[in-house]
């Protein structure tokens, strides 16, 4: 089959060089000059564990190409995939759709045969019929149906997540366009993983409702984090006896510093201002954005609490600024909220990420850039874990504490043990529900 992609973002590429490496002929479309030659110069514009490899094995067999030319990718197509950016918009928190429609104009234009447009992008109940709408307006004569495939893609481990999905949900209602998306994907289909066929808009919702229970899992654990902490709990303990009982599960179970990434804060904001539009509001998943907002002003209060309640004239080193390990993705970044503030009550704050430099020097400016922890940490007066990253898991704490000028540690992924740390040297540890 001809695949075409139109935007080469994190969605769009992931998913363009997985359905190459399914045998198909895909061409991958976006507007930016620069993008493209990167990506024909064998250069891949995100960090993603995998994908410059998996990408260039399918460039060599021909079956992956990238270009800016619109019209000759969809042309003769089988299925037009609508993968661009679906950002929060300004003052309502909804989506904005902008983008999908200017593309469903572009690609009505271009059809030159019978293709399925299918919208990758996470969009609201209706989009579909709204992209609809604009190719038949835009093309009268066109023929084409319309497909709803959300994505469910963690970042760090997308790659895996695309070949061997927990479920592949697709909204059709032509009988046609439904043939041509179970040919898309019947390599997953004769491995047996669940392909999921319903309408339109419970397929725009499935994507929506699942991203705000996982929200919700995350804020629920915060809280009880903050509660074990007045009572004596231990988190990890409670979360670990929680996730053991199969009606719940462990996963997504880890207090923190708050969630961020591309999709958990849009699409909770995206589905509170649905449910808002219809007078049906999601009061469940409005808490959970406030909560997750207050769990982050908690992380500074702990931080300056740990200094004494202030961190004027302290050095501090942060280890991680992603939203999370194994990505480069800094967007609603737990550490774009809190790097800010500690340096804005004074604080020198000296940052290390494997992955987080190319964005993190522009959305977080004042800071200074170091290449290891044992650098950042030389002379600081509190070590701050943001992110999780293996690098940072099995540290020579010992060593870190001598060169600390006071060796404070607050650990908000729990990646250590206080004992542990105070043994090493640590004055004082602080991890988060604990």
């Amino acid at each position: 089959m001809k695949l075409t992609i139109i935007g080469t973002g994190y969605v769009g590429l992931v998913s363009g060089v997985c359905l190459s490496d399914f045998g198909h002929t895909v061409v991958c479309v976006d507007k930016s000059e620069s993008k493209i030659a990167q990506l024909n110069a064998g250069e891949v514009p995100i960090f993603e564990p995998g994908l410059d490899t998996l990408m260039a094995k399918n460039v060599a067999a021909g079956r992956l190409t990238f270009t800016t030319d619109l019209a000759d990718a969809v042309d003769g197509a089988d299925a037009v995939f609508i993968a661009v950016g679906t950002p929060s918009r300004r003052g309502d928190g909804h989506a904005d759709l902008s983008f999908v429609y200017a593309a469903a104009g572009e690609v009505a234009a271009a059809l030159t045969g019978y293709a399925v447009i299918v919208t990758k992008s996470t969009v609201p109940v209706g989009t579909n019929r709204k992209v609809s709408d604009i190719i038949r307006e835009t093309r009268p004569d066109a023929q084409y149906d319309v497909a709803s495939n959300p994505e469910f893609l963690r970042e760090g481990a997308a790659i895996e997540d695309f070949m061997r999905p927990d479920r592949v949900v697709v909204g059709v209602e032509a009988e046609r366009a439904r043939d041509v998306m179970a040919e898309v994907y019947r390599p997953l289909f004769l491995r047996e993983f669940p392909i999921v066929f319903t309408g339109l808009e419970s397929a725009e919702m499935i994507k929506y409702a699942a991203n705000a229970f996982l929200a919700t899992k995350i804020s629920f654990i915060n809280e009880i984090a903050a509660l074990c902490e007045r009572v004596g709990a231990d988190v990890k303990a409670v979360a670990k006896g929680m996730g053991l009982d199969g009606r719940i599960g462990s996963k997504f179970l880890h207090a923190g510093p708050g969630y961020g990434g591309s999709c958990f804060p849009k699409d909770t904001s995206a589905l509170a201002r649905i449910g808002q539009e219809h007078a049906v509001p999601q009061r469940i998943t409005e808490a959970v954005i406030a909560v997750n907002d207050g769990v982050k002003r908690r992380m500074i209060d702990k931080a300056m609490e740990l200094c004494g309640g202030t961190v004027a004239g302290c050095k501090v080193a942060v280890l991680g600024v992603t939203f999370k390990p194994n990505t480069d993705d800094m967007r609603e970044a737990p550490s774009l909220t809190i790097v800010p503030a500690l340096i804005g009550a004074g604080a020198q704050v000296h940052v290390v990420d494997p992955q987080g430099r190319r964005e993190g020097e522009s959305l977080l400016p004042g800071v200074v850039w170091e290449d290891d922890a044992y650098s950042a940490a030389s002379g600081a007066d509190l070590l701050l874990v943001l992110t999780e990253w293996n690098e940072f898991r099995a540290l020579d704490l010992a060593h870190l504490a001598q060169v600390m000028r006071v060796a404070r540690m607050a650990d908000f992924r729990n990646i250590y043990e206080r004992e542990t740390a105070l043994d090493a040297g640590f004055v004082a540890y602080e991890g988060v529900g604990r």
